[in-house]
C-alpha cells in the first residue's frame, strides 16, 4: 500500500513538472513573439522616421535655395571698416624667468667661525679660530667672486634678452606699420576710385556673402572708374543643387523608401528662381554695401561650371546676365518682388531658357574687359611702359586703330564714314554662320564720359542699316543712362577698360592715359 502510494505522488509530480515546462515554453513563444512585434514595430517606425527625415531635409533645402534673397535682406551687408582692418601693437611682455631677480650676495655672517669661549682659549682655541677665521675668509672671498661672476652673468643673458626683445618689437611693430601704411593706400586709392583698389573693396564685400551648402564660393569683381561700373563673374551652383525629389514615404509591403519626383519643368522653375535671387542679391549687395560715389552701374554675370556631355572637357556657360544702376534699384522693393520678372522685365537681364541643358547666354558685357588681373596698371611717371597712348592718336589713328582691331578679331571691317568729332563709324561682318551678321561700329576718342545721345544715335544707324548689332567704343566711359537705354537692345558698350582687355586679348599694345598739358 505504502509503495503504491509513492508511485502515485511521483507520477504526480512528473505530470506536474511536465504541465509547468509546457507552460513556461507557451510563455516563452509567447515573449518572443511579443518581442519580435515590438521589433518589427521599431523598425517600421524608424523605417517611417527615416523616410519623414528626407522629406524634412527636402523641404529646408528648397526653402533654403528659395530663401536666399529673403536671407540677405534680413541681414544687410555692410561695407569695409578700414579701420577695422588696421593692427595694434601686441602685448608683448619680456619673460626674464629667474633672471628677472638679482641673485643674492654673500654675508660674512655666513662663513665667519665662531668665536672660542673662555676655556677654548685656554685650550688653544685662540689659534684654532684663526686658523678658522683665515679658511672662512678664503671660502668668502671665493663665493663672492662666484657671485660677481654670476651676478655678471646674469646682467650679461638680462641685456642680450631686453635687446632681442626690443628687436621683436621692432619688427613686430614695422610689419604693423608697414600694414597699416598698405591699408591707408588701400583707404586711399579707394577714396581715388583706383581700378585695383574699389576692385579689391568689392572682393571683400561679396565675399563676405553667405551661401547656403553645396554652393560654390567662386566670385570676382572688377571696377571701370570711367563708368563708375563694376563687373561681377558669380560662380552659379549646378541645377542638381535643386533637390529632385518632393516627398519620401516608406512603403511597407516592400519595405522601400520611395521618393515622389519633382516635375522637370519645376525644376527648371526653382533654378531660375534662384539664378535670379542670386543676381539680385548680388546687386543689393554692392548698392548697399558699397560707397554711393564709387559704383553707378553694375554688371552681373553668372556662370556655372560643368561638364559637356558631348566632349566631357569643362565647360563654363553663362546662365544670367543683367545690368543695373543705382537709380534703377532705389525704385525697388526687393521684398515684394518675383525675382524672375524682375530680372527679365525691370533689367532686361538674359537668362537661360534652358539652364539644365547648360543652354548659355550672351553676357552684355565680358568681365575680363574690367578685370583688374587683366587691365595692368602703367607707370606715367618713370615713362618706362612703352605701349602706345591711344589718346595721343590724331583722329584718324584712331580710326586706323578700330579698323585693325576688328580685323585682328576676325571681322570683315570697312569703314563708310567718319564723324566731325573725332570718332569712326564703320560695319564690320562677321563671317561666322548662324551667329554672324552685320555690326555698325561706333568708336570715340574721348576723355570725358560719352552722353546718351551717341548711344541713341547709335542705336538709329544700327536700325538704319538693318544691323544685327551696335557696338560703341571709347577711351573714357559711360553714364547709368546710357547702359539704361542699352538695355535690352542689341548695342554693346565698350569703355576704355574694355577696349585695352580686348586689345590685350589679341596681342595689341595699348595704354589710355590722360596727357597733361
Amino acid at each position: 500500500m505504502a509503495s503504491g502510494s509513492r508511485s502515485t505522488d511521483f507520477q504526480r509530480a512528473v505530470a506536474a513538472q511536465r504541465k509547468a515546462a509546457e507552460a513556461a515554453k507557451r510563455q516563452q513563444a509567447r515573449d518572443a513573439e511579443q518581442q519580435r512585434k515590438e521589433q518589427v514595430k521599431q523598425y517600421e517606425q524608424h523605417r517611417s522616421a527615416e523616410a519623414a527625415r528626407l522629406t524634412a531635409d527636402a523641404e529646408r533645402r528648397m526653402a533654403a535655395l528659395n530663401g536666399v534673397l529673403a536671407t540677405a535682406l534680413a541681414h544687410p551687408p555692410t561695407g569695409i571698416d578700414f579701420a577695422a582692418l588696421r593692427r595694434h601693437p601686441p602685448a608683448m611682455p619680456i619673460d626674464l624667468g629667474q633672471d628677472a631677480r638679482p641673485l643674492t650676495a654673500p654675508t660674512w655672517a655666513d662663513f665667519e667661525p665662531a668665536r672660542p669661549g673662555a676655556l677654548g682659549r685656554l685650550l688653544g682655541g685662540d689659534a684654532r679660530h684663526a686658523r678658522e677665521r683665515g679658511e672662512a675668509e678664503r671660502r668668502f672671498a671665493a663665493a663672492v667672486g662666484d657671485y660677481q661672476a654670476a651676478e655678471a652673468a646674469r646682467q650679461r643673458r638680462v641685456t642680450e634678452a631686453r635687446r632681442m626683445h626690443a628687436q621683436r618689437l621692432a619688427a613686430a611693430q614695422a610689419e604693423i606699420d608697414a600694414h597699416n601704411a598698405s591699408v591707408d593706400q588701400f583707404a586711399a586709392g579707394v577714396r581715388d576710385h583706383d581700378r585695383h583698389a574699389v576692385s579689391r573693396y568689392f572682393q571683400m564685400v561679396i565675399d563676405q556673402v553667405q551661401d547656403p551648402a553645396g554652393f560654390p564660393p567662386h566670385r570676382l569683381a572688377g571696377y571701370v572708374p570711367e563708368s563708375t561700373l563694376l563687373a561681377l563673374e558669380w560662380r552659379l551652383p549646378p541645377v542638381q543643387i535643386v533637390p529632385d525629389q518632393r516627398a519620401f514615404r516608406w512603403v511597407k509591403t516592400r519595405d522601400d523608401i520611395s521618393g515622389t519626383a519633382r516635375t522637370a519643368a519645376e525644376i527648371r522653375r526653382t533654378y531660375q528662381n534662384l539664378v535670379a535671387q542670386i543676381a539680385l542679391r548680388a546687386v543689393h549687395t554692392v548698392f548697399t554695401a558699397g560707397r554711393l560715389s564709387l559704383v553707378n552701374t553694375v554688371v552681373f554675370n553668372g556662370i556655372v561650371e560643368a561638364i559637356d556631355p558631348a566632349t566631357g572637357q569643362t565647360i563654363r556657360p553663362c546662365l544670367i546676365t543683367l545690368r543695373a544702376n543705382r537709380e534703377q534699384f532705389t525704385e525697388l522693393v526687393l521684398a515684394n518682388v518675383d525675382p524672375v520678372a524682375c530680372v527679365r522685365k525691370y533689367f532686361a537681364a538674359d537668362v537661360s531658357q534652358h539652364p539644365e541643358e547648360l543652354q548659355p547666354v550672351q553676357p552684355v558685357m565680358e568681365f575680363k574687359m574690367a578685370d583688374p588681373r587683366i587691365i595692368d596698371p602703367v607707370d606715367v611717371i618713370s615713362q618706362i611702359d612703352k605701349r602706345p597712348n591711344l589718346l595721343e592718336l590724331t583722329a584718324k589713328e584712331f580710326e586706323h586703330f578700330i579698323h585693325n582691331l576688328f580685323t585682328r578679331m576676325g571681322f570683315d571691317t570697312k569703314v563708310f564714314s567718319a564723324s566731325g568729332d573725332g570718332g569712326v563709324d564703320c560695319v564690320a561682318y562677321d563671317p561666322t554662320p548662324i551667329r554672324g551678321g552685320k555690326y555698325v561700329i561706333q568708336a570715340k576718342l574721348y576723355t570725358k564720359t560719352v552722353p546718351p545721345t551717341a548711344v541713341r544715335d547709335l542705336f538709329g544707324t544700327m536700325q538704319h542699316e538693318g544691323a544685327k548689332s551696335g557696338i560703341l567704343i571709347t577711351t573714357s566711359g559711360y553714364g547709368p543712362s546710357s547702359y539704361e537705354f542699352a538695355n535690352g537692345k542689341p548695342l554693346q558698350l565698350i569703355d576704355g577698360s574694355g577696349l585695352l582687355a580686348i586689345c590685350k586679348d589679341h596681342g595689341i599694345p595699348a595704354r589710355i592715359v590722360p596727357i597733361v598739358k
